[in-house]
């Protein structure tokens, strides 16, 4: 871990095979036209096709690569975490997908935008190509929730992990090993100063997403209890609430029946407020084993990945000395 880079390209993978080659083509000629030292790291996630192989063919043809091979699938969240702890960038790193959607020309664009008084430049989709209809109204959705259940922590909204990172946001930003991750939240959590920076994004190159929409929805789910307590707020107004209608529902009922009898036994009302009240405790527990569940999860402290091989790149130094012996 000594020799040093610029620049560090952290690139999660999962099933790429079919894209990493014309991924790294299009990254080498972005980042030779920047004129800084860089490596990339590609992170394989426990995939079931020939990630790891293409990877270590590019290895072959390029010493600027390093590979993380992570012991089996931890997810993205997971594996984004293994790659920025092993990125040696000294000035800053970049944040990138292997599908190209994400362009890797705009990363030409974030060096260019970064300053001495910005330490995070992240991407913000002015376009998705490529996306269902659905998914974009569920993607719109969620990041204005996420807005309002922030707790003084502002997502930016059509932003997902492509940005560039100082040094000491990446430096504060390992500190945090919760189990849990929401990287979109933990991004912003850290603070220090952004700016924004508009792109179109491009349909899928090849291959299929591992991230359908139950997937999505766990990351949503992810998100929301990982950084607002809201939920549970809205759990006991919501109990409150039903506890005075019930109150008030009891009184209506009494002096209806000392004024007027009892007429009708009421059990078809009897048993719809009995599954109404039912069916909130049961989402009330609900809630709350979503919080209890990533309590016992964080106090078990496992490691959050393990690494079955690591290969780092090979710097120009390094490549003088090994030809002169």
């Amino acid at each position: 871990m000594s020799a040093e880079v610029d620049l560090s390209i952290v690139v999660p993978c999962y099933n790429e095979h079919l894209v990493l080659p014309e991924f790294h083509k299009r990254l080498c000629a972005v980042m030779e036209a920047v004129g800084q030292t860089w490596e990339v790291v590609y992170v394989n996630d426990g995939s079931t096709d020939q990630t790891l192989a293409t990877i270590r063919d590019l290895e072959r043809q390029d010493p600027r690569i390093s590979s993380v091979n992570l012991s089996r699938n931890f997810g993205k969240e997971i594996a984004l975490t293994a790659g920025l702890d092993y990125a040696r960038g000294t000035d800053g790193v970049v944040v990138i997908d292997a599908d190209l959607q994400d362009p890797p020309e705009v990363i030409q664009e974030m060096i260019a935008a970064r300053s001495d008084d910005v330490d995070m430049v992240y991407a913000r989709r002015r376009l998705r190509k490529g996306e269902s209809l659905l998914k974009r109204l569920t993607s719109w959705g969620f990041y204005r929730i996420m807005t309002k259940l922030g707790n003084r922590i502002v997502i930016p909204p059509d932003t997902g992990d492509f940005r560039f990172m100082s040094r000491r946001l990446l430096n504060d930003l390992l500190q945090m090993r919760e189990r849990h991750r929401f990287m979109k939240g933990l991004f912003c959590w850290v603070g220090y100063p952004s700016k924004e920076l508009l792109y179109d994004r491009a349909p899928r190159l090849g291959g299929k997403t591992s991230f359908n929409y139950w997937s999505l929805w766990n990351l949503a789910l992810e998100g929301i209890t990982s950084f607002s307590v809201l939920p549970l707020q809205l759990a006991t107004y919501l109990g409150f609430a039903v506890s005075f209608f019930a109150a008030f529902y009891g009184v209506w009922v009494i002096i209806f029946t000392v004024i007027s009898g009892s007429h009708v036994p009421g059990y078809p009302s009897l048993m719809t407020v009995i599954l109404f009240l039912g069916g909130i405790q049961l989402m009330t527990l609900g809630l709350i084993g979503e919080y209890v569940g990533r309590i016992f999860n964080e106090t078990k402290n496992r490691p959050l990945y393990f690494v079955e091989s690591y290969h780092p790149f090979v710097s120009q130094l390094e490549r003088e000395e090994n030809s002169v012996e």
